[in-house]
């Protein structure tokens, strides 16, 4: 009797093993391939290929010297993004061409791990047409996170730090024309330090979705690392960039315009990221602050 039920404990600790063995984790981003040529000839190849797989480019910028944003919308991907709760703020395509140390590389944001975490699934369609535009050499930016564990919900970085849902609600106005109407302006006008990059409209809803820069910020003179540089060169140091992290997302749903909570966006981004240190959180700290006042600038929020 002993016998067999050391044998049948044994058989669950080998049964909980290849189960855990077998749990898919998921890394925020992909490195592509590496097309010939400077970083300008890259970058045009790059934006080629996203449209000969049926990507739109619906917007690019530098947030800091030889980094390239490029950032696309798809059918699909849109498809995917109105079909779930707060799906628009995965509605772009993030991908990105880097020079670093004179070597170019080009990433993208992986549509697996920001299509889990944003509640629209893994997105095999559109990461097959990725990996057919720009290659799937590895994955990188974290040891790995279990898909489950990275769910709308589930996923926070510590305890007391927000979830998916947990978003900024920046402002609302009497119906979704004023509200566009107020965050084209603010973006034109550079409100809070920002720069527009792109807008998505989702089909058949009130729902716009905009890439925003924050190349100047709105709390230099507070001492707040807000810019999109000043945060990057904190957190983004390892080997292999993680450029594809920007631009932010501000979406405009009905009359509200909301955003994802900053210290959800950089974490879900950069879940290995410790604490303390100066690569870590606390580094930042009044990035959270500064993204969040640059953002209620641009909806109107005094």
């Amino acid at each position: 009797m002993i016998y067999r039920n050391q044998l049948f404990a044994l058989l669950l600790v080998l049964l909980s093993f290849i189960s855990g063995a077998q749990a898919e984790t998921l890394k925020p981003f992909i490195l592509g391939n590496t097309p010939q040529g400077n970083l300008d000839e890259v970058v045009e190849a790059t934006g080629r290929s996203l449209m000969e797989q049926g990507f739109t480019v619906v917007g690019s910028y530098s947030p800091y010297p030889n980094a390239t944003v490029i950032c696309a919308s798809h059918p699909e991907l849109s498809a995917a993004a109105s079909k779930a709760t707060n799906g628009g703020f995965a509605a772009a395509q993030r991908v990105a061409v880097t020079q670093i140390d004179g070597q170019i590389q080009v990433s993208y944001a992986n549509p697996a791990y920001i299509g889990t975490a944003y509640g629209l699934g893994k997105l095999e369609p559109v990461a097959a047409k990725l990996a057919e535009a720009l290659g799937d050499v590895e994955s990188f930016g974290a040891s790995g996170i279990e898909a489950e564990k990275l769910l709308p919900g589930k996923y926070h970085y510590k305890i007391m730090m927000p979830y998916f849902d947990d978003v900024h609600e920046l402002n609302s106005f009497a119906d979704h024309a004023t509200a566009l109407e107020t965050v084209e302006a603010n973006l034109a006008a550079g409100k809070g330090g920002t720069q527009k990059v792109y807008r998505i409209d989702l089909p058949g809803q009130d729902v716009s979705v905009f890439g925003v820069a924050i190349p100047l910020g709105d709390g230099p003179e507070d001492g707040r690392k807000d810019t999109d540089k000043e945060i990057m060169d904190i957190i983004d140091f390892h080997d292999l960039r993680s450029t594809a992290y920007l631009p932010y997302e501000l979406m405009v749903q009905g009359n509200e315009v909301i955003a994802l909570h900053s210290r959800f966006r950089i974490a879900v981004h950069f879940p290995d990221t410790s604490m303390v240190g100066s690569h870590g959180f606390t580094a930042i700290m009044s990035s959270t602050k500064g993204i969040e006042t640059a953002l209620q600038a641009v909806a109107g929020k005094q």
